[in-house]
């Protein structure tokens, strides 16, 4: 039998033994502290659905922007062993200057500032 028919095999069959499994395994006894919006037993003492502030946001997207300038930098040094590397410097440089100029941007008009 092929290699790569008997490994597709083997992995459907196991895949499908362990959904059969995580049906029959888990114990489904809810009670009462499992139904309460609060698992630790504590009466709420307040609403649940308080505001976040927009600065919160505002920092979480700015640091997955980075973080993704980090993943789009990554092969970088690899790029440096193409013929034509020059394209890649570019396109790297770029991405560093629009970033730059839209954190200078944001903190200039004041979005970094938490406590105002």
């Amino acid at each position: 039998m092929n290699p790569i028919i008997s490994v597709l095999m083997i992995t459907i069959t196991l895949s499908c033994i362990l959904i059969m499994v995580s049906f029959w395994l888990p114990q489904m006894n809810p009670d009462s502290e499992k139904l309460s919006p609060y698992e630790c037993g504590f009466d709420p003492l307040g609403s649940a659905r308080l505001p976040f502030s927009m600065r919160f946001f505002l920092i979480a997207i700015l640091f997955l922007l980075f973080d993704l300038e980090i993943a789009l930098l990554l092969p970088l040094p690899w790029g440096g062993q193409l013929p034509d590397a020059t394209q890649t410097f570019f396109w790297a440089t770029s991405i560093l200057i629009l970033l730059t100029l839209g954190l200078a941007y944001e903190w200039a008009q004041g979005g970094l500032e938490w406590a105002e």
